[in-house]
């Protein structure tokens, strides 16, 4: 079978896309002529199947272990909310599902945190928050996250190092809704998709700490 050419991969849609990324050597020609934000770009989740977006993210994810140039870091932060954003919550469902990619997943989103940070809010602060995502193999069966705020940054461990001001429980479907912009914080507590233990007032105005990028 005839080699795909980076030109032919970047002008593919949609399943076609999904199939060429599969079938990709990531230490050919063709991968590292390609780049990840413009494959980003050619993605719409809405248009794909329920088991899509995960292909997709297996697929740079496996690229990415031999090829940096398509880790999920290298994706422009307004272009990886507009993915996230744009995946229904059975896509969504789906990558969560699969262990390896929703740790990858989530630690890319945590890791983000400390850029996103408004450092002139968040100067006088100092805050520890523990996240609890459900479903994961973790301690009551979550994946737990702390963030640090303090003097205007902020830090992530996947460590419990400190007593928490707040402790935030959802899924993580609903973290990817809250973090994109698709829901607030207070409509995710009134519906019972989120639980807050400590400080309520604090963790409802938690994201407004942060200048979370708007999808495009």
């Amino acid at each position: 079978m005839a080699e795909t050419s980076a030109d032919q991969v970047s002008g593919l849609r949609g399943a076609a896309l999904l199939d060429a990324l599969e079938r990709l050597d990531p230490l050919g020609r063709e991968a590292h002529a390609l780049d990840v934000n413009t494959l980003a770009d050619a993605v719409n989740p809405r248009d794909l199947g329920k088991d899509d977006f995960r292909r997709l993210l297996s697929a740079l994810l496996r690229l990415a272990e031999r090829a940096p140039a398509f880790d999920l870091s290298k994706v422009d932060p307004a272009r990886f909310a507009t993915l996230v954003s744009s995946a229904s919550r059975a896509q969504l469902e789906s990558v969560v599902a699969e262990r390896p990619l929703r740790e990858r997943v989530l630690d890319e989103i945590f890791a983000r945190m400390g850029a996103h940070i408004r450092p002139e809010r968040a100067r006088d602060l100092h805050a520890v928050v523990h996240w609890r995502l459900s479903g994961g193999v973790g301690e009551g069966g979550y994946d737990r996250y702390e963030t640090v705020i303090s003097h205007g940054a902020c830090t992530v461990s996947r460590e419990m190092h400190s007593p928490p001001r707040v402790t935030i429980t959802l899924a993580p479907a609903d973290f990817f809704r809250l973090i994109t912009h698709q829901a607030t914080p207070a409509v995710l507590f009134v519906t019972g998709k989120i639980k807050v233990k400590g400080d309520l007032a604090f963790a409802a105005g938690l994201i407004g700490y942060f200048d979370l990028p708007h999808p495009v």
